[in-house]
Parts: C-alpha cells; sequence; structure tokens
C-alpha cells in the first residue's frame, strides 16, 4: 500500500505526507473535509497534534478552554491526554495538515480508512451501526486514541 495515496477516512479525503514508520517520531496526514464536518470528541494518550490550515475555515476545540477559530495559514494545538475535536466553519471544505508526535496517528488513519474512489471527498454515509462503532473505538484503542463521545459532544 502506498501511504501517499488518497485515502477515504470517514467524511475525509486523507494522504499520509510523512508516516511514523519513515520519520520514527511523527507523522503528517494531510486531510479535506465538508462544512460541517465534525471529528468526535477523542484524546490522543501517546500523540500530541498540531493543525496547520491550508484552506478555509475551522473550530478546534481543546480541554474546557474556548473553541479557537483560525483560518487559513493559522495553527492550533492538541495536548496529548486532553479531549479535543474540530468542526469545519463555512460554506466550503477545509483542508488542513495534522502533524502528530510520536506519530501513532498516522497508522490509526491508515486502518481505519479505505482507498479512495474518486477525485473528491467521499460521498456522505450512513450513521455507523453500534457494531461499527465498537470496531472503530477498539481500532482507535490500539492506536492510543480514546473516543469519547459523538460528533458534536464537547468537553
Amino acid at each position: 500500500m502506498d501511504e501517499a495515496e488518497p485515502r477515504w477516512f470517514f467524511a475525509n479525503r486523507v494522504r499520509i505526507r510523512l508516516s511514523q514508520q519513515v520519520a520514527g517520531q511523527m507523522c503528517v496526514v494531510e486531510s479535506a473535509g465538508p462544512p460541517g464536518d465534525m471529528a468526535p470528541l477523542h484524546l490522543h494518550r501517546t500523540d500530541d497534534e498540531a493543525w496547520c490550515l491550508l484552506e478555509g475555515e475551522m473550530s478546534f476545540f481543546v480541554g474546557d478552554n474556548t473553541p479557537v477559530r483560525i483560518q487559513a495559514g493559522a495553527v492550533a494545538f492538541g495536548p496529548k491526554g486532553v479531549p479535543h475535536t474540530y468542526r469545519v466553519e463555512g460554506e466550503h471544505d477545509a483542508r488542513w495538515l495534522a502533524v502528530c508526535t510520536p506519530g501513532d496517528f498516522g497508522g490509526f488513519v491508515l486502518a481505519a480508512s479505505r482507498p479512495a474512489e474518486g477525485l473528491g471527498l467521499p460521498p456522505p454515509g450512513d450513521p455507523p451501526s453500534e457494531q461499527e462503532v465498537a470496531a472503530i473505538t477498539a481500532l482507535a484503542a490500539e492506536h492510543g486514541i480514546e473516543l469519547l463521545g459523538p460528533p458534536g459532544a464537547l468537553p
């Protein structure tokens, strides 16, 4: 599998730009998501995560802090062990880099995604079944990620 090939990761199109296997101490994941896209509330047990917004507008919810809304060119940070999520704001897709150290997040992305079937974002899908939620929760745990709530569940 070519890690740089585009993949569909839930509602996102992703590419592993730098893998932990190559760098040894970090990974860089490029993601694109549609307006309203929001990851489940989660925390990383081992990875610090910085986000660099390349296009669009996003809000980042980290711990109990007030959400940080950023535009292209800005950076936000989520330390390991602190619950966080994001939301794509506005009317346009967003594109960002997630830089994680030591980088196990990239392994989770590869394990939980599938090769992209087209050039754009994945088509909207049905909400996951209870079995799918259980499977992705277990897979996340294998990569040091604890899912704390559905998209929209804020700290």
